[in-house]
């Protein structure tokens, strides 16, 4: 096990891309993206122990899960039987939705995942041109990040990569680290979150999902920390939509990061 877990850590030290956050769009996102590129080298990086995000968490602890359309199309794809209540389906419940997602992903070849894992800070590089993009991540043991404040630091671990895609979640212990980090840096403003309007935070987040800054996709609900959407409660639907399109934007930027890499080192 040990033999085999560094091993992991030293062939995906050089990844084509890297999901931070494994909850709904982040797998939502390895799934669409590994399936269409096999040929790509895909990390997942999860603070937690377990996957699933706000999965297990949704509606004071509910059970089923509500998705908007059109994420029945997703879910159809998974083979996940729902009921159709018109404008939402509804899932049996939100843990089978996430397990199911979740055993798919991680059969896939070109996928590992890291968990109990976070990234503590990010790659910057400067390309030819002087201009500052995201090329990769520093990642750190969960539970030695958590106490770097009352222990002797341990250095960190580095991955780098062509696309990051963060989906970490609003703002939290872990959340929106990505937008939070580069806005202590200048780099990006930060808004917080809006209050509750479901339905404008759904059409939002899966609209403006996008490339926030070069190197760097943001979906789920951590845009909502950069572009100050609506929270949108325990409804599902964005966040897979918003994976799905963060898989499609990262696979329009994966191969023109390779071209700017290629012209860089000539």
């Amino acid at each position: 096990m040990t033999k085999r877990y560094f091993a992991d850590l030293d062939k995906y030290a050089e990844s084509d891309v890297v999901i931070v956050g494994a909850g709904s769009a982040g797998l939502s996102a390895a799934y669409v993206l590994a399936k269409a590129r096999p040929d790509l080298k895909i990390a997942i990086i999860e603070s937690n122990v377990a996957v699933g995000g706000g999965c297990f968490l949704g509606g004071q602890l509910f059970s089923a899960m509500v998705l908007r359309k059109p994420a029945d199309q997703f879910i159809e794809d998974l083979g996940l039987e729902y009921e159709d209540e018109g404008n939402f389906i509804v899932v049996k419940h939100a843990a089978l939705f996430i397990t199911t997602l979740c055993s798919k992903v991680l059969a896939l070849p070109n996928v590992k995942l890291f968990n109990a894992t976070c990234v503590e800070d990010l790659i910057t590089r400067k390309d030819a041109a002087g201009s500052t993009r995201i090329a990769g991540v520093v990642t750190n043991w969960t539970l030695v990040s958590m106490h770097h404040d009352d222990q002797s630091c341990m250095d960190p671990n580095t991955i780098n990569s062509k696309v990051i895609i963060s989906c970490t979640g609003h703002d939290g212990p872990m959340g929106a680290f990505c937008v939070k980090r580069l806005a202590s840096l200048g780099l990006l403003k930060r808004n917080a979150m809006g209050a509750l309007d479901m339905n404008k935070a759904e059409d939002a987040i899966v609209k403006n999902t996008r490339e926030v800054f070069p190197g760097l996709i943001c979906a789920g609900m951590e845009l909502s920390e950069c572009d100050s959407h609506n929270r949108m409660g325990p409804t599902f639907g964005a966040m897979v939509l918003s994976g799905v399109k963060a898989a499609e934007e990262a696979l329009k930027v994966y191969d023109v990061r390779k071209k700017q890499d290629l012209e860089d080192m000539c």
